[in-house]
Parts: structure tokens; sequence; C-alpha cells
């Protein structure tokens, strides 16, 4: 065989092997995304996307009005979330602004503000959380 040849096969391999160890890499980083956020989200906690999305924060409403809600975090903390009429709010069945009341477990989908607050892109009020469990 002629060197071109030789380096070609080689070629054709190294590109496959490449191929293969980034599909293999990728499934590994979704699924341990996949798993850290879902089970973030069923334990209550908040959890942040990358990039413009910002995440999901989950957790009881403290405080409504017209253009904000202030959401209790399970670290303690809170957040405040901007949202206008346009916003989405869903639950079994669409919501309105008035199902946003204190005590109300809700998850917002959302980007982060710069001063700390999230604009809200949606909210979907959600089932009452069970407490832990104590030992």
């Amino acid at each position: 065989m002629s060197k071109k040849i030789v380096w070609g096969i080689v070629g054709i391999i190294v590109l496959v092997g490449v191929f293969f160890g980034g599909v293999s890499y990728g499934k590994g980083q979704a699924a341990s995304k996949v798993a850290t956020t879902g089970a973030a989200a069923y334990a209550g906690a908040r959890t942040r996307g990358a990039g413009g999305f910002g995440g999901a924060t989950i957790g009881q409403i403290l405080s409504e009005n017209a253009q904000s809600i202030t959401i209790a975090l399970p670290s303690g903390g809170s957040e405040i979330v901007l949202l206008d009429n346009t916003t989405p709010i869903t639950k079994q069945a669409s919501g309105t602004m008035s199902d946003l009341a204190v005590g109300t477990t809700v998850s917002v989908i959302g980007t982060a503000n710069a001063d700390g607050s999230v604009t809200a892109q949606s909210i979907q009020i959600r089932p009452a959380m069970a407490a832990k469990p104590t030992q």
C-alpha cells in the first residue's frame, strides 16, 4: 500500500475514535446534569441553568404584588421574581396572578438580573412539598 492510503486510514481511525469519545463524554455530562438538577428540584432546591436560560427557582411565596413575588428558598434565603400580565402562569389548568398567594409553592423559569432578582418567563404552581423526614 502507498503511504497516502495508510495515512488516510490512520486519519479515519483517529477521527472515528475522537467522535465516539466525544459522544461518550457528552452522554456522561448530560446524565450527570439531569441527575443533579432533577434531584435538586425534587428536594425543593434552587437550580440555575447556563447562559441566558437562567434555570428554575422553587420555593414558597413569601409576598406578592402586581410586579413581583418573593420566594423563600429551602437554603433559608429568598429571591425576588419579576413578572407581568404576560408571564405564563400554569397549574393543572391555566392560572392567573390571583393564584400567586403567600404560601403557594411555585417553580419559576426566568433570566437572572444583575441585582439578584429574576425576570420570570413562566411560573408553574406546584403541589405543596412534603416535609423532609426527621431522623
